[in-house]
């Protein structure tokens, strides 16, 4: 799949998604917003980068934690509060294994148009900006991140 203009494991969870009818789809969202617990930060973990805050595009706190491994691979971990959608929550799952052991640039450089594919253009049309909003975050902290290496250099 290295012709895919999406990194890590996206390629196979986009077409998992595209082949599903709508009813199937959204079970397997919700299923990944069940498992949006497995992505939050363990006890005692550090990372490179923590943002935390409420923004106003979604309804309650989000917080992206992002290490990078020493050869530049990423993971991503993410605490959710109790209000944020479960849209919010299957993406939260879906970025974070979709994204993981990627490097900086492979993120930043990541198309957002596979968002309808996995959640559909019907629940985009419903929800517009939200979908993107988690990516949006993780972006944004590799942004960040990268930035603040590069003036360490």
């Amino acid at each position: 799949m290295s012709s895919s203009p999406y990194p890590g494991s996206l390629p196979e969870i986009i077409e998992l998604f595209e082949l599903l009818p709508e009813p199937e789809r959204r079970d397997n969202l919700v299923a990944f917003a069940e498992g949006a617990p497995q992505w939050r930060p363990g006890e005692g973990e550090t990372f490179d980068l923590e943002d935390v805050r409420k923004d106003e595009e979604c309804t309650d706190e989000v917080g992206v934690f992002l290490r990078l491994d020493g050869d530049g691979k990423a993971t991503f971990k993410v605490t959710l509060g109790p209000e944020v959608q479960t849209l919010t929550k299957a993406m939260t799952s879906i970025l974070c294994r979709g994204l993981a052991g990627c490097t900086i640039d492979e993120i930043l450089d990541c198309p957002a148009d596979f968002v309808p594919k996995i959640i559909g253009a019907e629940l985009v049309r419903a929800r517009s900006q939200t979908v993107y909003y988690v990516l949006g975050r993780m972006k944004g902290a590799a942004r960040v991140y990268r930035d603040r290496k590069r003036a360490e250099s």
